[in-house]
């Protein structure tokens, strides 16, 4: 079933892959949450889910008389409901929470609550339930390049081949030992990185230049405006797009909060929290490292992503135009195609079927692996992102090296390019467009 997309009027059919999973969760679960960053399309899909299940009723806390009605009176605010209930926005009255956990306490059935949020609950002011056993939690990410293939809204200059309306299960397929040896893309480097500065936010994608540019800052100056305060209790607003721009700019490198801290002229201690506080707003995220003592000198900061890349691109001042030209792109191509390349993966962890998590290694030798994506069973998928169209061996030997050393845990190791041929290069060892994330199987 297709999720709608409305945007200045205007309909996008949009089969969102996570709905299929939260139908499911509410047929045995007291409450499913959603969340994610705002402008992800949170409130159409759950408006689609309400509407398609009997007496369902949705209300948004972002509506001021609904918020006032249900920090009066929260229990009142969930009694006499009969169907569905989905509340938008929900940190918005703390209090729910609370009345939430003693209403499932009572009623145990399944499926009465979906509630949404666009910064994580429990790191919210004033929450003190998390509703732990009560309440399965997906998060919903800015459209996929699947996703917006099929909402029809992949402008000119950003439609290529290599796109198909279906959920993306590459890393299912992958981690299952399927190599996509037969993939061939079709889509050149000027491709991926125009998708990569476009982003997933469909009201971005849709537009270009200058006007791009403005929707970009006008999204940070609202979600940091109405999402931040209610996380931390004094972060200083004009700070936060400041430091987001120095993420922006060390997009998919090592973190290292006392180097931001000087360049934002901030204590390292205020940078913690407010790194804490994007995070929380879903503007950040912090790739862990993969420490598996390979050796003794495993470094173990992690890496650093804005995680959309085309917001990531719009605040380092990065376009198509200077990402194709070397004498301009000062080496950004890299660190913003493969902040595209995480960006797809964080989403398709959310809806594959084996969950896994996403890591990045290095150690203090020079060996690095930019991604390692790794299941509950401990199988490893290790992935390097490479903005040129060769590849060589050279490309495969750290990949080789921990293949070596896993043994029957390496399932797979790839180099995805921006060329247009796959090809084997050695034992579970591959060479693959980046086209292959979103390819039909």
């Amino acid at each position: 079933m297709a999720d709608s997309f409305r945007i200045d009027g205007s309909a996008f059919n949009v089969r969102r892959s996570l709905q299929p999973l939260i139908i499911e969760a509410l047929a045995d679960t007291r409450v499913v949450g959603v969340v994610g960053p705002r402008q992800a399309g949170k409130s159409t899909l759950v408006q689609r889910i309400v509407g398609d299940s009997p007496n369902g009723v949705y209300v948004s806390l972002d509506d001021r008389d609904a918020r006032v009605a249900a920090a009066a009176d929260p229990r009142g605010f969930l009694m006499g409901r009969p169907g569905l209930l989905a509340i938008d926005e929900v940190q918005r009255v703390p209090e729910l929470l609370i009345a939430l956990k003693a209403a499932v306490d009572t009623d145990e059935r399944p499926g009465r609550f979906l509630v949404t949020g666009s910064s994580q609950l429990s790191a919210n002011r004033g929450v003190s339930e998390t509703l732990a056993g009560r309440i399965e939690r997906f998060e919903l990410w800015p459209l996929s390049q699947s996703e917006l293939a099929v909402a029809g809204v992949l402008g000119a200059g950003v439609v290529g081949a290599g796109v198909v309306g279906a959920a993306d299960t590459f890393l299912d397929r992958l981690l299952g030992g399927e190599l996509p040896l037969d993939q061939v893309g079709e889509l050149t480097k000027h491709d991926y990185l125009d998708r990569a500065v476009a982003g997933g936010y469909p009201e971005a994608v849709r537009r270009s230049g200058a006007r791009r540019a403005a929707w970009f800052d006008a999204y940070v100056e609202t979600v940091v405006e109405r999402e931040a305060p209610g996380v931390s209790a004094s972060p200083r607003t004009a700070e936060l797009p400041r430091l987001l721009r120095l993420v922006a700019a060390r997009q998919a490198s090592l973190l290292n909060v006392a180097d931001l801290a000087r360049d934002a002229g901030l204590p390292e201690r205020t940078v913690h929290r407010y790194l804490e506080v994007l995070e929380a707003v879903f503007l950040v995220r912090r790739c862990p490292a993969w420490a598996v003592n390979l050796s003794q000198r495993e470094i173990r900061a992690s890496k650093i992503f804005v995680t959309d890349p085309g917001l990531a691109a719009h605040l380092r001042g990065a376009d198509i135009t200077s990402l194709t030209r070397p004498e301009l792109s000062h080496g950004a191509d890299g660190p913003v195609l493969e902040g595209m390349v995480y960006a797809e993966l964080l989403r398709q962890s959310g809806w594959s079927a084996v969950r896994p998590s996403l890591f990045h290694y290095r150690d203090r030798a020079g060996a690095e692996i930019d991604l390692i994506v790794e299941d509950r069973s401990l199988r490893v998928v290790a992935i390097e992102v490479k903005a040129a169209a060769d590849v060589s061996t050279r490309d495969i030997r750290h990949l080789a090296a921990v293949r070596d050393r896993l043994g029957d845990r390496f399932v797979a190791g790839l180099v995805l390019h921006t060329g247009a041929r796959a090809f084997s290069l050695g034992d579970r060892l591959a060479a693959v467009p980046v086209s292959a994330l979103w390819a039909p199987k």
